[in-house]
């Protein structure tokens, strides 16, 4: 496979990516129905089906044993390597003392095909075993209560705790049952040589078809096609016929087909840019809050990585439609100029820039933005969560500035955005297929590596469905109906999968003795009611409920479960939401918008990728048009119908540039303007103009960011504000110490830096100029998910803060990053507070020195 794109983020990246010096072999591999983890002789297999309820009933987990061991007679590799892979299975290679094993494993798969040369073909059993069936090639064989058979063209001879045959290739199968022998027999020598993922979308019908396939060879006799194991989400949307075979998995049952391929179907339920003004909402309290975003000292509020700029883009854009709805297109205007520089910021790279741009790596084959956070540079996590929210954002400049969204500009680098996190084009040689997205298992993974016992995870769906939302809308403005589709076809399977995976909504997949609704965290071994970072309720389901977006309604398929997922959030919250109520309150809306509307006030903080603005008219949306109605579909795929007490609002938007005529599978239809979305319906109808504004980009003109530096003469006295201020010299602290630092020029550094802690510095001095930009060294070695704010405040610890910004591991304590931030003017001697602030306990950051520009 060398030259070809380096997967990562898939379910087997451990047997790529080693994580662990001392260990070459990788991690356990959840396949379902079968585990495996590879060892020195060879692949260990087994068939986790009984769940343990753990970590005082906050996860359940079915952990890999090793039932059994195929190998080669006399293997014992230094390690294992990949030496093929396609959509849903991989080959790892096992060579060492000139013997060697290659075998195929993958979703669904209840075979293990394998090659096998300087030896005999071994199966060792890792527990006492019983024989059931012993025929010539074939044999059957129970182990730790599960079913194998082991198919050989030559005969197997049992020998104690082994089996072996002279053989150059062989099969072992996880039997549902035995009397499934027979029909495992037949396919056992159909190797499985490919798999493939295929979609489309019908606008007609509103349906989004997608084929899984697998090619095999026959490598004994003529028999191809083999046989696939379904997930829930699978054969719940497919007409495909399976067999009467069933198996446990953490995902619930599946069902075991007889063929090489099946198709599933299901209906596109749409997306908007932005929901349809109230008729009851009130547009000065949306007016004077979109002034609090726009007139903030600094509306970015402290963001400078890929995931924390990318919720500020997300917020901003989204006011940016809610002033274009109210009138307000003076803010409209400065909404959309800001998301649309700071995008070209980004996406445009200088030499020697250290921040706000994209570098490529080609080793391995991936887009990286710096500054990075949790892991997307260092261990390729979260690409999708982060780049999602700068493609969605895009989205929305594209209906002002279509100019600037056109693939010979800007586009083609959102595009390769998307491209980075899940490459849908099979001719991009840039970036693996698919990357995060696990197209079998319905879902997306959030680690590069898959370097857990547990395998890989995910943690919040919400941001993998603003992925897909992002994807859509972005193709639906450019006109590119491939992007289109492919989001189409991330967005119908992740809901399938979502609804069964997270919420459980049909009670059919967490098992007895988990008693919660929901789990924050979906890992291939189970899953975990729980964050990376808090096990505070709120956070634990608001993480699978934000951003909430115009792709958000989705979760109008299981309304029962909203309900249910709100109760217990409070029961074990102790009384209603405080910490992400506006994100909380959006998604109960969506089944209750009523109770929404009574239970939402507006005086707390939003978190951090909403804003007070967006939170009111979401609700009142929602409660003046109604909640989403999946049974009625449209003839574009940007578009929703809500319903409240039986009577529908038709919504829909339209990018072209000429008037469209959106037809409902209801009979109803819809004249919508060009590059608009319009609504109708009971409580009244409206147009929301996408066009206008902004001075548009010409598109022979490139957009530039410049950053002037300026020069000062020192102050007479005090600390010179303008010069590199050393953090060790403080003239008083909370919670601070120093340590000796490695970075550039020496000396020392202040750490323990956590949330409350905070250092003086008196004196720091402007002279006669004034101070607009803070600068500060910084470096962390904070576990994932935890990370907080650097601030700068005057007179006291507590007093307003001027400035900060956003930082979380950089890659060690001693891994120093210098970070830009704008705030509020300073002139003058100040008493200069550095304050730190975090939602978590841990300490968050280092600091070498600090330092203000104009």
């Amino acid at each position: 496979m060398a030259g070809q794109p380096v997967p990562t983020n898939e379910w087997w990246s451990s047997l790529v990516w080693q994580r662990y010096a001392g260990n070459p072999y990788g991690e356990n591999l959840y396949a379902h129905p079968m585990s495996f983890h590879a060892q020195a002789q060879g692949l260990g297999v087994g068939y986790p089906n009984t769940a343990a309820v753990v970590s005082n009933g906050t996860a359940y987990e079915m952990l890999h044993r090793d039932d059994l061991f195929v190998g080669v007679a006399g293997l014992n590799a230094p390690g294992v390597a990949v030496d093929g892979w396609s959509d849903w299975t991989v080959s790892p290679l096992w060579t060492g003392g000139g013997r060697t094993l290659r075998a195929t494993i993958g979703h669904g798969l209840p075979f293990v095909h394998a090659e096998a040369t300087g030896g005999n073909a071994r199966v060792a059993f890792n527990a006492a075993a019983t024989v059931w069936s012993n025929t010539p090639g074939v044999l059957g064989v129970t182990i730790n209560g599960h079913e194998y058979a082991l198919f050989s063209p030559s005969a197997w001879t049992v020998s104690g705790s082994e089996a072996t045959s002279a053989a150059a290739f062989f099969s072992v199968a996880l039997l549902p049952s035995r009397d499934a022998l027979a029909l495992f027999q037949k396919y056992a020598f159909s190797f499985v040589t490919d798999t493939k993922v295929s979609w489309s979308y019908n606008a007609g019908t509103a349906q989004s078809s997608a084929t899984y396939s697998a090619t095999t060879v026959a490598r004994q006799g003529t028999q191809t096609g083999t046989l696939q194991a379904l997930y829930r989400h699978q054969w719940l949307n497919t007409t495909d016929a399976v067999t009467a075979h069933r198996y446990t998995s953490p995902r619930g049952e599946m069902r075991l087909r007889e063929g090489g391929s099946f198709t599933t179907r299901q209906a596109f339920s749409g997306v908007l840019p932005a929901l349809p003004l109230s008729s009851q909402a009130d547009t000065t309290r949306l007016r004077n809050e979109i002034d609090a975003e726009l007139n903030a000292a600094d509306p970015w509020k402290g963001a400078t990585d890929t995931y924390w700029t990318g919720k500020a883009l997300n917020r901003l854009s989204n006011l940016a439609r809610i002033a274009n709805q109210i009138g307000y297109t003076a803010g409209r205007d400065r909404l959309i100029a800001m998301v649309r520089d700071r995008l070209t910021d980004w996406l445009t790279a200088t030499p020697g820039e250290a921040g706000r741009h994209f570098a490529y790596d080609s080793t391995w084959d991936t887009l990286i933005g710096y500054p990075a956070s949790f892991g997307s540079d260092r261990e390729l996590n979260d690409h999708h969560f982060h780049y999602g929210y700068y493609i969605l954002a895009a989205a929305i400049v594209a209906q002002h500035d279509p100019a600037w969204a056109s693939d010979a500009r800007y586009g083609g680098m959102i595009k390769m955005l998307v491209k980075d996190a899940n490459n849908y084009d099979r001719s991009e040689s840039r970036f693996p297929f698919l990357r995060s997205f696990d197209a079998y298992a319905g879902q997306n993974w959030a680690s590069g590596h898959a370097g857990f016992a547990h395998g890989n995870n995910e943690e919040s769906s919400s941001e993998s469905m603003m992925f897909a939302t992002a994807a859509v809308l972005f193709g639906q403005a450019t006109g590119d109906n491939t992007l289109r589709d492919a989001g189409i076809y991330l967005y119908t399977t992740q809901q399938a999968a979502i609804g069964q995976y997270w919420f459980n909504k049909d009670n059919a997949v967490f098992p007895a003795g988990f008693n919660h609704g929901t789990v924050g965290i979906v890992w291939g071994a189970g899953g975990t009611y729980g964050t990376w970072w808090t096990a505070n309720p709120e956070e634990i389901h608001g993480i699978n409920m934000l951003p909430i977006t115009g792709g958000s309604l989705y979760h109008g398929a299981w309304k029962a479960d909203i309900l249910q997922n709100i109760a217990e959030m409070r029961a074990a919250n102790g009384g209603t939401e405080v910490e992400w109520k506006d994100v909380i309150t959006e998604f109960l809306a969506i089944a209750d918008p009523a109770q929404a509307l009574a239970n939402y006030g507006g005086g707390l903080e939003p978190e951090a990728g909403d804003s007070r603005a967006h939170a009111y008219h979401w609700i009142t949306s929602l409660n003046t048009y109604g909640t989403p109605d999946h049974s009625v579909t449209a003839s574009v795929p940007t578009y929703a119908v809500l319903a409240k007490n039986g009577a529908r609002t038709y919504v829909a938007y339209n990018p072209g540039t000429t008037t469209a005529t959106v037809s409902f599978s209801d009979g109803q239809t819809l004249s919508v303007p060009a590059s608009s979305t319009a609504w109708r319906g009971p409580a009244g109808s409206g147009t929301d103009s996408g066009s206008g504004g902004v001075n548009p980009t010409s598109p022979t003109t490139t957009t530039t960011t410049t950053t002037t530096t300026t020069t000062t003469t020192n102050p007479p006295g005090g600390r010179n504000a303008f010069a590199s201020i050393q953090a060790e010299s403080f003239d008083g602290q909370s919670g601070v110490f120093t340590e000796t630092t490695t970075d550039t020029g020496g000396g020392q550094n202040i750490a323990g830096l956590g949330n409350g802690n905070w250092a003086l510095f008196r004196g720091v001095d402007f002279g006669s100029a004034t101070g607009r930009q803070f600068t500060a060294r910084v470096a962390s070695g904070a576990a994932g998910g935890v990370s907080g704010l650097v601030e700068v405040r005057t007179g006291s610890p507590t007093g307003t803060v001027l400035g900060s910004f956003a930082v979380g591991n950089t890659g060690g304590w001693q891994s120093w990053r210098t970070v830009p931030a704008n705030m509020s003017p300073l002139t003058g001697k100040q008493d200069v507070y550095l304050t730190f602030t975090s939602g978590q306990p841990a300490d968050f950051v280092n600091v070498n020195w600090f330092s203000f520009g104009q």
